[in-house]
């Protein structure tokens, strides 16, 4: 009797494994024609709630070293429909712009990597899931691991 019940718990554990998403990504459907399917495995660390995950979407492109510049557009967070699982979308990089800062017209242009404006789009870190970006095909999408003190530290009063 008890290895029957051993042998049962482990058929099903083995067949709950494959539903894992970060392991199986029937969840998250392929790119739409000019996307591309971005996916970050996240390794389990041990106190997940102290690390956040910062998407980064931008180009690089030949740009003079003075002026800052930054593209338009927005990263949308979207949930795959009949999983519940989170997507993140940038359907469109805008236009880039920049500061006008008079420059030497012979100063030498640089390959600089161009961000989205605005502030950095941070999500929860869970392990559990893959982070799945999409993205158009010019795009390069990058990530940052932001890690808090465990012990948070008490502000001096008046």
């Amino acid at each position: 009797m008890k290895k029957t019940v051993l042998f049962m718990m482990f058929a099903l554990l083995l067949a709950c494994a494959p539903l894992r998403a970060g392991n199986d990504l029937k969840a998250f459907p392929p790119a739409d024609p000019g996307m591309v399917r971005h996916v970050l495995p996240l390794p389990e660390q041990p106190d997940e709630s102290l690390l956040q995950v910062e998407i980064i979407i931008g180009k690089t492109v030949r740009t003079d070293a003075a002026n800052r510049y930054f593209f338009g557009g927005a990263i949308e967070a979207e949930t795959v429909p009949g999983w519940g699982y989170t997507r993140y979308m940038l359907p469109k990089l805008g236009p880039m712009a920049g500061t006008l800062m008079a420059v030497d017209p012979a100063a030498p242009k640089l390959e600089r990597f161009i961000a989205l404006a605005g502030e950095p789009y941070l999500i929860r870190y869970n392990s559990r899931l893959p982070v799945v970006v999409y993205a158009p095909e010019d795009a390069e999408v990058r990530y940052r691991i932001w890690r808090a003190e465990p012990e948070a530290t008490p502000m001096p009063k008046g």
